[in-house]
């Protein structure tokens, strides 16, 4: 896809990963970038960060009806999103012992939020001739997260579901691509980090191949766009790792299980 001229929305573009993508997004052509986010503050700073070609907007993601307003109001007032990242991510430690609720919030955020962008911006981008979807999903989308249940679920129902719209849809001109990081310097990494930072020693499941720079993987999903193509794997070990659980899943699975409790013994 071309980005040059084209309207985009980042949600989560408040810091991190979606920050970094709407300002490369402009770099790359991109005539206005809309940054929504659940922190208003944020947002405002990444659209002032960009300047003129570019505006804040306070989204709650897991909010159907406020999607579909945005996206509704920015066909009646710039003729239609061109291309939407649909980013915004949070993490939650835990699993069985976690309430129903926060497992339906983390589906809300991590699947609902692409779907119902899905829904609000594929009519309109097929009566134009064509359109552009970006979901972030997660590493933990195509492999898991030992530390949380409700990331892993719902990154891998995102992946899915970017899978399946990018099987439906591509015939009708639109392209879809699903960014499956590992650990990213974002607010999101937090302190699972690790305090030494080493790889060899941290107890962050996702750090062991290194922390990126959201800007690196900002350029991996201009790359991804441009190409069109759907997988973006940051860290390219994943690939590995997936090739990997797909070849011998008992074998994947006992790998992960000592993989667990290494990470156990450095958190101890």
């Amino acid at each position: 896809m071309d980005i040059d001229g084209k309207l985009a929305v980042v949600t989560g573009a408040g810091s991190g990963i979606g920050r970094a993508l709407a300002c490369r997004l402009v770099d790359a052509g991109a005539r206005f970038v809309v940054c929504a986010d659940l922190d208003a503050d944020g947002a405002l700073e990444t659209a002032e960060l960009i300047g003129a070609r570019a505006s804040a907007e306070h989204l709650d993601v897991a909010d159907q009806q406020a999607i579909e307003d945005l996206v509704a109001r920015l066909d009646a007032e710039q003729g239609g999103i061109d291309i939407f990242a649909s980013n915004a991510g949070y993490a939650l430690g835990g699993g069985l012992n976690l309430e129903t609720d926060q497992w339906r919030q983390m589906m809300e955020v991590h699947l609902w939020a692409h779907l119902n962008a899905a829904r609000a911006v594929i009519p309109g981008m097929v009566e134009r001739g064509g359109g552009y979807l970006l979901n972030t999903a997660s590493a933990a989308g195509l492999l898991t997260q030992l530390d949380s249940g409700p990331y892993a679920v719902s990154k891998h129902a995102a992946v899915a579901l970017a899978e399946w719209l990018a099987i439906n849809y591509s015939d009708r001109g639109i392209g879809v691509s699903v960014l499956c990081p590992q650990a990213v310097r974002t607010n999101i990494l937090g302190k699972r980090a690790g305090k030494s930072g080493n790889k060899k020693t941290s107890s962050n499941q996702a750090a062991q191949d290194g922390i990126l720079e959201p800007e690196k993987v900002a350029d991996d999903c201009i790359q991804a766009i441009v190409e069109e193509k759907f997988l973006i794997l940051p860290h390219t070990e994943v690939a590995k790792y997936f090739a990997n659980k797909a070849s011998d899943y008992e074998r994947w699975l006992n790998g992960m299980r000592r993989f667990r409790d290494r990470l156990r013994k450095n958190r101890n």
